[in-house]
């Protein structure tokens, strides 16, 4: 028996060493995912994304030169484009263990100190150590559901804002979002009619990180030496640009944490906020008691949160109403099924959603149509891949084209054209949330709170307003169309619109809401630190301005 076990063994170490020698060594020799030809040296630089152009739009041709799965190769540093979505489903989410990893993009991640934001972190007990602080306040719809009311509430106010002030629309719908995110966050209530300083605060940690996450975009990223040449060296203006910005991440960090923990210590905290709820469960009740440890989590986790919240909901909401100016045909019909099931007399709530399919698939389309995250965050990887006949190197950047998978005609007929009725009987096309919250173990943990604000903001701006084409002064109407701003983030650059009350019966309505609803004091008096309280001051002569 023990020289059968012997003779095993001896066979297994064989076979082992035949498949390191023979096979192993074969595989190595697999070449990279084609792309275009490399220079001596600088690789693919001159084939990285120009400034000004959207990456997606950058990446889109590589599908058709070089096939579904393509390369480029700067400085050693390997990116791999995938324009598959099954390539995206086996590497992304059947492997996902091996490229869970985030692309740690030295001037992001290090300089500006962006790599301690979730999106942005390593997979590791770290990372799902934050995921669990979000999961067990906002994890589930019931837990999302309990904030139900603030959706309800600013999407009301949002209503009362436009009707007021048609002109700031957009200033408007940030505004709705920004409410809602810091309300659900840190109970904090914005200033209701000007601009407010912790929603300028985040604004600018959002376009800035947009901004520093494009790979390859920074040369630093290109070449890390840089960092050690000295301040007036020429071409190191990415220096104090990260000191900048690193400064502003810190004060958003902190700042409102230390306004919820200042509020409780007094005993007037009212609001069962994201934060409040996590230092009681890790803390005491007066707001103390909470370890160093769980603090930084908390602090992180929150900022991490309007990401995830106001500014991807504001790129959806911009969509939307691009879409109801050059698809009038489907405001009409979600105005139709509106007053079919709600009425004239009430404002569309949660509760009429299961009735409401096609406006409900409105916000499914936005999202699918013009995707906030068009080519995603790169995922990294952790070892070695062989896949498809081809070898991916360890470390490698991975990008899904997550624009493409959504425009695919195989998959969505007539692509370019917006929709609703694509997701419903008898068509059934595919959900496109799958896709637009991301892959793996990195999906979109505010997913459900996005969605439900969503459906409430969509439902009661088609309600009560028509959205149409604006006039310029000789009463010609003015032509949009949707374009991209750069950046990890997917904005509609600015355009030309007009909005109006349907009728004087719901403009009646929407002033109710200011009776049910009185605009509420601002917290922003109680921010304190030096970088907040220039963020004040320059809010207060925006608004002077402004009026």
């Amino acid at each position: 028996m023990s020289n059968l076990i012997i003779a095993q063994g001896i066979v297994a170490a064989l076979a082992f060493i035949i498949y390191r020698l023979f096979f192993r060594k074969k595989q190595t020799l697999l070449p990279l995912p084609p792309g275009p030809k490399p220079l001596p040296i600088l690789g693919n630089i001159n084939d990285l994304p120009p400034p000004g152009v959207p990456e997606f739009e950058h990446w889109l041709p590589f599908k058709d030169k070089y096939g579904p799965i393509s390369s480029v190769n700067v400085l050693g540093q390997t990116m791999v484009i995938l324009h598959d979505s099954d390539a995206v489903t086996e590497l992304l989410e059947k492997t996902s263990m091996k490229t869970s990893a985030r692309a740690q993009l030295f001037f992001a991640t290090e300089m500006c100190g962006f790599g301690e934001f979730l999106p942005a972190m390593p997979y590791d007990d770290e990372f799902r150590q934050h995921r669990k602080y979000i999961h067990q306040q906002l994890g589930t719809k019931p837990l999302a559901a309990r904030f139900s009311d603030i959706q309800d509430v600013e999407s009301k106010r949002l209503l009362l804002r436009v009707l007021n002030d048609p002109q700031n629309f957009m200033e408007h719908l940030k505004a709705e979002a920004s409410a809602i995110i810091l309300k659900i966050t840190y109970g904090y209530t914005i200033e209701p009619l000007n601009p407010d300083p912790l929603v300028k605060l985040i604004e600018d940690v959002m376009s800035n990180l947009s901004a520093a996450f494009v790979p390859m975009s920074w040369p630093v990223d290109i070449i890390p030496a840089l960092r050690h040449l000295p301040d007036w060296f020429p071409g190191t203006g990415f220096k104090q640009t990260a000191r900048k910005w690193r400064a502003i991440n810190e004060a958003v960090v902190s700042t409102p944490y230390h306004f919820v923990r200042k509020q409780m210590e007094l005993g007037i905290h009212q609001e069962q906020s994201y934060v409040s709820g996590l230092i009681r469960t890790y803390g005491n009740e007066d707001g103390s008691g909470v370890s160093p440890e769980d603090m930084k989590i908390i602090q992180l986790t929150a900022t991490s949160m309007y990401g995830g919240g106001a500014d991807t909901t504001v790129s959806t909401l911009m969509t939307f109403t691009i879409a109801m100016i050059l698809f009038p045909d489907v405001q009409r019909k979600a105005q139709e099924e509106i007053d079919r099931v709600v009425g004239s007399g009430r404002l569309p709530e949660y509760e009429d959603r299961d009735n409401l399919p096609y406006t409900d698939a409105i916000a499914k389309e936005a999202l699918r149509f013009f995707p906030v995250v068009p080519v995603g965050t790169a995922h990294k990887t952790e070892e070695e891949l062989f896949f498809r006949g081809y070898r991916i190197p360890k470390d490698s950047y991975i990008l899904p084209s997550i624009w493409w998978f959504l425009h695919d005609p195989n998959v969505y007929h007539e692509p370019d054209s917006f929709d609703p009725a694509r997701y419903l009987e008898p068509r059934n096309e595919p959900d496109p949330l799958g896709d637009a919250f991301g892959y793996g173990r990195r999906v979109c943990p505010g997913r459900y709170l996005a969605t439900e604000s969503l459906y409430l903001t969509i439902a009661r701006l088609l309600a009560a307003f028509t959205i149409e084409k604006a006039v310029d002064e000789n009463g010609k109407p003015i032509d949009v169309e949707f374009k991209s701003t750069p950046g990890l983030v997917n904005h509609p650059q600015k355009f030309a619109y007009s909005i109006k009350p349907r009728n004087e019966k719901y403009a009646s309505l929407i002033r109710k809401v200011e009776r049910d609803h009185p605009w509420e004091e601002s917290d922003a008096v109680h921010l304190e630190g030096d970088l907040i309280e220039e963020y004040k001051a320059n809010c207060k002569a925006q608004a002077k301005k402004y009026h």
